[in-house]
């Protein structure tokens, strides 16, 4: 089997397993997501979901975030980890906002990778779900262990494993795609001990009953 031919299987399975698949952090417009993307980083969804709330009801807007004090906001989001670099993101990232684009979120990858904090990853997860947009592949930490495990890419840096994943799945399916990775990470495909027996696509994976330790 090519690698194209078992993007082509696990797309066609992993639809029909994960129907359902969507982002996991909870918002309701794309400042929201965004707030929500970067309190991510190194902290489960489940935590962040926790903290978001009381946060997205004292911050609506950009504006409120950019006046934020430091203090403050580093208090409110401290069990997501890293508060104090995490704070300084959003207020930076806000600030920008509040003054390049009106308070907005903007809807390309130039705009967002250009607001403080931004990265492409986030932008990324910003334009596929609260947009609809296909820009590129989300690569977090599941979408590289998998991508890698089910022999879609040999890279281990994010960018050269986005490339890859780019090539491979229709440009309709790139989020979706990362969906998946994320859902069967978290729920079959773990780090240290992936659930090969339970697996639905092990047919298709080349690392099946050998990957004991994380790629």
């Amino acid at each position: 089997m090519t690698r194209q031919q078992r993007a082509e299987a696990l797309i066609d399975a992993f639809g029909k397993v994960y129907p359902e698949a969507h982002c996991e952090l909870n918002f309701s417009n794309p400042l929201e997501l965004l707030v929500a993307t970067i309190l991510s980083a190194q902290c489960t969804d489940k935590r962040v979901n926790m903290v978001t709330p009381a946060l997205f009801k004292k911050y609506p807007t950009a504006r409120a975030y950019a006046d934020a004090p430091q203090e403050v906001l580093e208090k409110e989001i401290q069990s997501t980890g890293f508060f104090r670099s995490k704070a300084r993101n959003l207020r930076a990232m806000a600030a920008d906002l509040v003054a390049k684009h009106g308070g907005k979120v903007p809807s390309t990858m130039e705009d967002l990778t250009a607001l403080a904090g931004v990265g492409r990853k986030t932008a990324n997860v910003v334009l596929g779900n609260a947009f609809g947009l296909n820009e590129g592949v989300v690569v977090d930490t599941h979408v590289l262990r998998l991508s890698r495990r089910l022999g879609l890419t040999k890279h281990a840096e994010p960018g050269k494993i986005e490339i890859d994943l780019m090539k491979l799945i229709p440009r309709d399916k790139w989020a979706i795609f990362s969906h998946w990775l994320i859902w069967h990470g978290r729920r079959r495909c773990f780090a240290r001990k992936p659930d090969c027996d339970g697996c639905e696509v092990q047919h298709l994976c080349p690392s099946a009953f050998k990957a004991v330790k994380p790629a």
